[in-house]
């Protein structure tokens, strides 16, 4: 009688066996040809290939970063440079008293150009003024009109060198003074003024004296004052 481990059922079996253990051990060392281990993030293939990898792109950035970085330090030294060229006091050559000096300039342009602008103001006011009679001028002449006042110039000989005069014009702002300093110009003291205004004239009675003559003639006087009143 045939023992259970020599029966041919039993052989067949473990043949059948052999042949399955045999086709797994080439199945997984196919796997291993195909470099499946190296791939795995668990394996030490795989993460020395990840390694270099980080390493690679890590280089890649800090080059790029460092190249940035060189560009951005040479375009500040440049506006530095022009900075510098433009302020006419430069007390150091660092970057830190460069801006301050900069900054220093730039406030005194403000405040001179601050006070530019308030004298262009004014000029522009005062040119406005000048080109535009004031009310009150208007009101004089029109009420001079209304009271049929004209102006005049009436003189009368002292002696000598010495006139009385009386001047009649339209009230003004400033008239009397550049009364004055006209008939200054031309060689005449006044003395004893009166001024009076009334119905929008000014009248102006004084004594007259000629600095540069023995003589005055009354009429020539007269048609001179007659001119300046004319242009006030």
């Amino acid at each position: 009688m045939n023992s259970p481990k020599t029966s041919p059922g039993y052989l067949l079996k473990m043949a059948y066996c052999n042949q399955y253990l045999n086709g797994m051990e080439f199945v997984g060392s196919g796997l291993s040809d195909l470099g499946t281990t190296e791939r795995n993030p668990g394996s030490r293939g795989g993460r020395m290939w990840g390694r270099r990898r980080h390493q690679e792109d890590d280089s890649s950035f800090k080059s790029k970063n460092l190249h940035a970085e060189r560009r951005r330090r040479q375009k500040l030294g440049d506006r530095l440079l022009i900075l510098r060229s433009l302020v006419p006091i430069i007390t150091n050559m660092t970057k830190e008293t460069i801006i301050e000096d900069s900054i220093t300039y730039i406030k005194e342009l403000q405040t001179k150009v601050n006070i530019l602008q308030e004298q262009l103001f004014e000029m522009e006011a005062s040119a406005q003024e000048a080109l535009e009679p004031r009310k009150d001028e208007v009101d004089a002449a029109e009420e001079m009109k209304k009271f049929g006042i004209q102006i005049g110039v009436d003189v009368a000989q002292i002696h000598g060198n010495k006139l009385w005069v009386k001047a009649i014009f339209e009230k003004k702002r400033g008239g009397f003074s550049k009364l004055v300093e006209t008939m200054t110009y031309f060689g005449f003291e006044l003395t004893d003024t009166n001024v009076t205004t009334s119905n929008g004239a000014m009248v102006v009675s004084s004594i007259i004296t000629g600095f540069h003559c023995d003589t005055l003639q009354a009429e020539e006087t007269r048609e001179l004052m007659l001119e300046i009143v004319n242009g006030i």
